[in-house]
């Protein structure tokens, strides 16, 4: 069975800059719908674009791919396919810096935890 990686830094189409702000890339992800869920679903483990759709009723195959991609671009995540024709599986993880990013948005949920309890007002 063949393995091929794709990810920002291994050659995915329309790559980001290498120095965008951790900041703008934040911005873009949370200001996408289905962007987080997404995130959390492949910080789960390995995840199959089939079981994403499963998990995510009323997301559309073309906003779940264009959220990827956009992941893809940012490094977030990265893409292996499995096979050399079809059938092929392919699969999502995040990377090193992915699992980092999440820590952000999890403080971001904490945060938005702490003000529905009413422990910041």
């Amino acid at each position: 069975m063949v393995q091929r990686k794709t990810s920002a830094r291994s050659g995915a189409t329309g790559s980001e800059s290498p120095g965008i702000p951790v900041a703008a890339m934040v911005e873009s992800i949370i200001g996408c719908k289905w962007s987080l869920r997404l995130i959390e679903l492949i910080a789960e483990g390995p995840a199959r674009p089939s079981a994403l759709l499963r998990s995510c009723p009323g997301l559309s195959a073309k906003v779940m791919s264009e959220r990827l991609r956009k992941m893809l671009r940012f490094d977030i995540i990265d893409r292996t396919v499995l096979g050399e024709k079809p059938p092929i599986e392919v699969e999502y993880r995040l990377t090193p810096f992915g699992s980092r990013f999440v820590t952000i948005l999890d403080e971001v949920r904490r945060l938005q935890e702490s003000l529905d309890q009413g422990e910041l007002r």
